[in-house]
Order: C-alpha cells, then structure tokens, then sequence
C-alpha cells in the first residue's frame, strides 16, 4: 500500500489551548468578583463593573472564551488525527483564531459598557453577532472540507458529536440573534413576548446542550481512551448516546418556562422531553467510566484521569439534577433561586472545567515533547478545585431551597409569613460568603494549572507530528439509497413524523403520539436487528463513511424538536391588533433601553407564576398578552430582587427616584448597586424615533403619527414626571435625564390596558401622577 507523509498543524492547537487558559483566569475571576459584590455590595463602585453589565461578561468569558478555545484545541488535535489528514486550511484555522480572540475582545469592551441585547448567553450586539456567524462558518468549512480530504473512510464518534455541534450551533445562533438594527449598536429581536421566550431558551437550553455538552463528549470519547489506554467500553452505546441526545435535547429547552404563560401544551412537551434525556446521558456517562475500567488503579496516581473521571461524575450529576429540576413541581421551588446557580456551575466548573483540566494536562506534555513538570501540583488542583465545586455547589443548593421556601411560607391564619422580600435576601448572605469562598479556591487551582502548564511547556519544545498516511483514495461508498431507504431510516422517519405531530396538538393527544414514537423505535429496533449478518456491516457502520449524508441525519433529527415547537408558538400568538395591550410611549421605550442596559433583568423577573403565594407578593398572574410587545421579552431567570411585572404604580416616582439614588434607604439590607448616576445622564429624544420604526418593523403597532410626534411626546411625559418629583420635594431632577426616562418604565410594567379613549402617554401620566400621590 502507498503512503504519503504528514505534517499535522499543532501550531493552531496551542495557540487555541493558551487562549483557553488564559480566558479561563478571566472567566473565572470575573465570577469571583460578581459573587463578592453579591456578597458585599459596595464592590459595585462604578457603573462599568456593576453587578449587571458584569455578569453577562463572565458567562460568556466562561462559555465562549474559555470552553470555547478549549473545544477548538481539543477538536484541531483530534479531528486530525482521526480523519489522517492535516486541516484543510491553515488559513482558515488562523482566520478562526484570530477571529475569535477579537470577537472576545470586542465582548469584553461592549458589555461592561452596557452595549447588550439583553438576551442571556446571546447579550453581544449585533455586529459581534454577525462577527460570530462569519468564524463559525470559516471553523464549520475547515473543519468539513477536512472530513472530505481524511485518509481514515470511518467516522469515529468524536467526530459524530463534533458535527452535531457545528451545524446545532449554526441554527441556535442564527434563529436566536435574528434582530433589527437601529443604530450601530443597537437592536431589537424579532421575536417578542412569548415567542421571544421560547426562542431564547430553545436557544439558551440547546447553547448548554451543543456548545457545553456535545464537543466535550467528542472529546471525552477521544482523550479519555487515549489516556487510560483503554479502547471505548461500548460502541452500541455510544450510538444511542449520540442519537438519543441530539434528538431528545433540542425539545427540552421549554422546562425553563414551567409555570409561566408559555402555552401549557409547550411547558408539558418541553418537561417529557427532559426527563427522556437521563437515558442517553447517563448512557453516555457510564460509557465514558466503564472506559476506565482494568485503569482504576491508576486513578491513585495519574492527575489525567482523576480529572476525566471526576469531570464524567459531573456530567452525570448535572443532568440527573437537569430533569429533576424540570419536574413542573421541582420547579415551581427551584426556578428563579439559587439552586439553578448551584447546577449551572455544577456542570461548567466539574464538567467543563475538569475535562478542560484533564486535556491540558495530557495535550501541553505533547504538544512540547516533554512530561507534566509537577504531577503532585496538578494532584493538588484537582482536590482543591473539588473542594472549591462542592462548596459552590452545596451553598447555592441550600441558598436556594431557602429562598423557595421562604417564598411560599404561609402564616397559620394565612398571608405569607414573609412578605418583604428583602427578609428572603438576608438570611443567605452566609451562603453568598461561602459560595465566594469556593469560588476563590477553583481560581486557586487554575493558577497552579496554568504555572504547571508553563513550566511544561518550558521544559520542551514545540513539538511536531509526522505520520505515513494511506495515499490510495479511499474505499467505494455504501448507496446512499440503501441507507437512506434502509430499516433503520424508516423507522426513524416515522418516529420523527409522529413526534413532529405532538407539536401540533393538544396536550392529551401529544402524550399519546409521544409514547406511540417509543414503541415504534423499540419495535423498529427488533425489526432491523432481525435477519442481521454479523459478518457484515451494519447499517450505522456503513452511514459512518459518509461524512454528508450523516451529517444530513443529523440536522433532520436536531431540526424536528425546533420545528414542532416553536412554529404552532409563532402562529398561535395574537397578532398586534387582537392584543389588548398599548405599546411603549417614546419615553417608557428609552427607559426600558436603560433598564435592559444596566442589566436589570439579571436580578428581577417580570413573570408572576401560577402560584397563589406569587399572586399574594406581586399581584395577578403573569398573562401572554403582558409581555406582547417586550423586545426582548424580560420574564428573567433570578431573583436576587423581586419579581416587577406588576410594579407600575404601585410606588411614587420619589419612591422609585431615591430607591435607584441610595436602595438602602428604602430597603436596609438592599443588595441592589447604586444607580445615582442616571440622573446625570441624558437622553437624545430626537434619537428615539428610530427606535420606534425599528420596533414597529417587528409587529409593535405604532403609527406614523406617533414616531412623528415622538420627541414632544417624549418631553411632555418627562416634564411630568420631573413635575411629580419636584412636588414631592425632589426638585432640580432635569426632565431628559436617564432617571426620569427610567421611571417612566418602571412606572408602565404591568399597567398595559388604557381606558376607552385615553393614549399611551396619558395613561402613563395618569400612572405617575397617582403614584405621586402615594
């Protein structure tokens, strides 16, 4: 057989890796100083790194920065290796580096600057958007161009997952981000209300699912064998762990909108899907454990593997609590506490922070042809950023089954026996101390990882891999007819066709056709596992030599959950005119762009659940028509402060002014930053108009008349409301000051329905003039 000889391009693996690394620093470091200002308020000293414009920094330095860079070095590395090719394009992979280190840069300037979306994990602006797509299309074609240039006919399972990835996250991020420019840096989505809901956590669920899952488990099945040197435990399993997971996940995305108003038909399908995926993701953890079976001993000794192991746990401990929390009641206690805080960082920093560790610690050693310079120091990291996971984790559990159950205690006689929310907020300050703690010791550990990593790298000498390769082109390709129109394909089709269906009807009915895809695939698997040759190919071995069509599979089984759910949401909602609902006047609309700036939605929700102890703290129940014309909708995801969809009215514009100038002197013991700044602050309102049409081209029903006349309108409401704080004794408020535009928001939520007559603007007068009162 002839062979040609190889180069494989490691260079863009290190550059990738050390970016991951350093990023992981900053991630990380952010969230320590996010969880201090939590812990102590006054480290919110300034606007820039206030609570809400550094938060969605952190997440997506975690997400995007650090276990972004990492799954590009573990992919690079791998994919090379198992396709015997070296990357299609060494321009491409640097377009991708570069790329992607500036789109980081361009996030960390423009968040702390309250340049956002507002919509979590998907806060860049739109430029950085369309920046983002661009790169990730550049990485997508490296890294399919290189399946069709590979050497090796089969598809390893790494591979299955790196596909699935590319073209998820191609859809997620592009549906997701679809938005109307107003300005250079200004947008608003599409979607809005309830669509914008579902969207974004279709999105946001699925972004955790193929961004912080699917790559990671490419990686595990590739790095965990190579370091036990130990082949995969089951080749079966893991194709029902890549099946299993990317059909089932991308339906699950509505189990964080339980109990809201997304249509109960959506809720229910959004809670069975979940809990479907504990079976192919325990699969998919018991596989990557077994692997080390005969290796266990060596867990005693060898750093790599304690953290592949531990990291594996993680993973399977993450999504065990990720059903469970998707349990309509389970939910109903957990949703908006801190127990989601404690999962979410139970699977970043124990499975993708672990897995990260565990490559690094295998990879540097190659990549400079030397070995770990200190095993006892990697040792020590790892039982020290267990520790730092368990006190994190365990803290945010208590704080958060604290805080669920102080929501919802009731007195003997009736009423809550906690009606100030600040009394809820208080008692887990010890746990906010604690969590920091734990948060700290995990910094701790990278530090020690990324000096170890160093002086590996210190030690050797960027090293090169050269291999003999099959020059023969490869083997003949199985007919695609066969497998498309094979046993297995028509099974799965009619799985699909009946699960596409459930989307579309009622909630009984669904069920059934849910449990009639089971049985069909149960059924189907007997039917095509009957009558087969065992010495010949299967049918799933021979779709493994055909990167396209399996990649075609791929996008059909990850397609259909998006489809069924959110096209009958898309269709069913109300169009503008039905809604009983009056939209945004000028001045409300440039508070809410302050509001959604200044991250306000990161600690308030505007969603009063279907609960009657919700219904006693806040007011009525939450209803679809509320959030109609909300783009992005601000239904929220925490509480660290009470919930304002009824807030309109409800306090005097003084109230309001003096809760954002000092929040202690309204609520001692207030967490809340300092927001006295706004009323030095100015608004353009000749810019708002533009803001209008940009919403009135997404289905928000202004007039012509009402952008035209929208400046005035805009001043005459502000001098109202600066009148109100004038007769209140607040007097020298400047009527075009940010806080005045703030008020006026705060002043509409939840105050939607004008009377017979009356306009927008009137309506919110008539609201801060009541509250004036008050």
């Amino acid at each position: 057989m002839k062979t040609i000889t190889i180069t494989y391009d490691d260079k863009i693996v290190r550059w990738f890796l050390w970016a991951s690394v350093i990023f992981g620093l900053v991630g990380t470091l952010a969230g320590v100083f996010i969880a201090l200002e939590l812990a102590w308020w006054p480290a919110n000293a300034a606007r820039w790194i206030s609570f809400g414009r550094l938060r969605p920094l952190h997440t997506n330095a975690a997400i995007f920065a650090f276990v972004g860079n990492m799954i590009f070095a573990g992919v690079y590395y791998s994919t090379q290796r198992l396709t015997k090719a070296r990357m299609a394009s060494d321009l491409l992979s640097k377009i991708h580096f570069w790329g992607w280190q500036l789109i980081i840069v361009g996030a960390a300037i423009t968040l702390p600057l309250g340049l956002t979306q507002g919509k979590e994990y998907a806060e860049l602006i739109w430029p950085i958007d369309i920046a983002v797509a661009v790169i990730w299309l550049v990485f997508g074609a490296n890294f399919f161009w290189t399946l069709a240039k590979r050497r090796e006919k089969h598809l390893y399972v790494a591979l299955w997952f790196y596909i699935a990835t590319i073209v998820t996250i191609t859809v997620l991020y592009v549906v997701n981000n679809l938005a109307v420019p107003v300005s250079m840096v200004e947008s608003y989505p599409i979607f809005g209300g309830v669509q914008d809901a579902l969207v974004q956590w279709w999105y946001g669920h699925n972004a955790v699912a193929f961004f912080l899952t699917t790559p990671i488990l490419g990686i595990m099945y590739y790095f965990m064998p190579k370091a036990a040197n130990r082949p995969i435990f089951s080749y079966r399993l893991s194709i029902i762990h890549f099946w299993g997971l990317v059909f089932l996940y991308i339906w699950a995305g509505p189990h964080h909108l339980l109990n809201t108003a997304l249509p109960a038909w959506a809720q229910t399908v959004g809670m069975v899907f979940s809990l479907m995926l504990w079976a192919p993701s325990w699969g998919g953890m018991i596989n990557g454990l077994l692997t080390l079976r005969g290796a266990w001993d060596k867990l005693r000794s060898d750093p790599v593997l304690k953290f592949f192991a531990a990291g594996v746990t993680f993973y399977g401990m993450a999504t065990f609590e990720g059903p469970l929390l998707a349990i309509r009641s389970v939910n109903g206690l957990a949703h908006y506490t801190d127990w989601i805080i404690g999962h979410v960082h139970a699977g970043t920093l124990g499975w993708n922070g672990f897995m990260a560790a565990g490559m690094f610690y295998w990879l540097v050693p190659k990549l400079y042809g030397t070995k770990l310079h200190s095993r006892a120091a990697a040792n020590y990291h790892f039982w020290i950023g267990t520790v730092g996971i368990l006190l994190y984790v365990v803290s945010m559990w208590v704080a958060g089954i604290t805080q669920g159950l102080m929501w919802r205690a009731e007195q003997p006689g009736g009423g809550l026996e906690y009606p100030n929310f600040i009394e809820t907020l208080i008692v887990l300050k010890p746990l906010y101390w604690t969590r920091l703690v734990g948060g700290s010791l995990y910094v701790i550990g990278l530090i020690m990882m990324t000096w170890n990593l160093v002086k590996t790298a210190m030690n050797g000498a960027p090293a090169e891999t050269t291999v003999e390769v099959p020059a023969d082109d490869l083997p003949k390709n199985a007919n695609w007819k066969d497998l498309v129109f094979g046993k297995p394909a028509l099974v799965s089709l009619v799985v699909v066709a009946l699960m596409l269906a459930a989307g579309f009807v009622d909630a009984i009915p669904a069920s059934v056709l849910i449990a009639l895809s089971v049985a069909v695939a149960i059924g189907g698997y007997y039917l095509t596992a009957k009558g087969r040759s065992d010495d010949k190919p299967t049918w799933h071995r021979l779709l493994e030599g055909r990167a396209g069509l399996f990649t075609v599979f791929t996008v059909v089984a990850m397609l259909v959950g998006g489809v069924a759910e959110i096209v009958p949401t898309v269709i069913a909602t109300p169009e503008a005119t039905t809604i009983q609902n009056t939209p945004y006047t000028a001045l409300e609309l440039e508070g809410r762009d302050i509001y959604v700036r200044e991250g306000c939605y990161t600690c308030h929700s505007q969603m009063i659940r279907t609960f009657t102890w919700e219904s006693a703290r806040y007011g009525a129940v939450s209803e679809l028509q509320d959030s109609a014309f909300d783009h992005p909708f601000q239904w929220g995801s925490r509480r660290i402060g009470p919930d304002l969809a009824r807030i309109g009215g409800k306090y005097s514009d003084l109230w309001h002014y003096r809760h954002m100038v000092d929040p202690r002197q309204i609520s001692e013991g207030s967490i809340m930053p300092v927001y006295g700044f706004l009323k030095d602050a100015r608004i353009d309102a000749d810019g708002t108009a533009a803001k209008m049409r940009g919403m009135r081209s997404v289905g928000v029903p202004y007039t012509a008349a009402q952008i035209e006349s929208s400046a005035s309108d805009e001043r005459a409401q502000a001098a109202v409301i600066a009148s109100n704080l004038a007769g209140q004794g607040q007097a020298g408020v400047a009527a075009d000051s940010e806080m005045v535009a703030l008020i006026a928001y705060l002043q509409r939520v939840g105050k939607n329905h004008t009377a017979p007559g009356e306009s927008g603007a009137a309506a919110t007068a008539t609201a801060s003039a009541e509250g004036g009162a008050r």
